[in-house]
């Protein structure tokens, strides 16, 4: 089975980052998918079904929460892993990322080690 990851992030610059960070992926047979607004992300997971979105929580459109819920919450999507991307690490956004079903949730600058080690996890590629 073919083996996607999508990006989703308002700043390219951070898009560029998390795929240099797991480039080595594409040594395994992993597609990189991008995107630059909660939209097309949508659209992208629901035509691509990837099986991990690393998701910018502060996006213009439709903002990762949302996404994050409608993929998990009313497209019912619970094999899609999605690990929530955000500046904010307040307890209280910790939590709304749970409510809408986010499976992990990380603070930006995220450490480029960890972030790799848990899509070789979810992907179920060994370390």
């Amino acid at each position: 089975m073919e083996q996607k990851i999508l990006i989703v992030d308002d700043e390219a610059h951070i898009r560029m980052l998390i795929g240099q960070t797991l480039e080595e992926l594409e040594d395994e047979g992993v597609e990189f998918l991008t995107a630059e607004n909660g939209e097309i992300a949508l659209d992208i997971i629901q035509k691509e079904k990837p099986q991990l979105v690393f998701l910018d929580v502060m996006m213009p459109k439709l903002n990762g929460m949302e996404v994050c819920r409608r993929v998990k919450q009313e497209l019912k999507m619970e094999n899609v892993f999605i690990i929530l991307l955000t500046a904010k690490g307040q307890e209280l956004d910790r939590q709304k990322g749970q409510e809408v079903g986010a499976d992990v949730y990380m603070t930006k600058p995220f450490d480029p080690e960890v972030l790799l080690i848990k899509a070789r996890e979810v992907m179920g590629l060994a370390n």
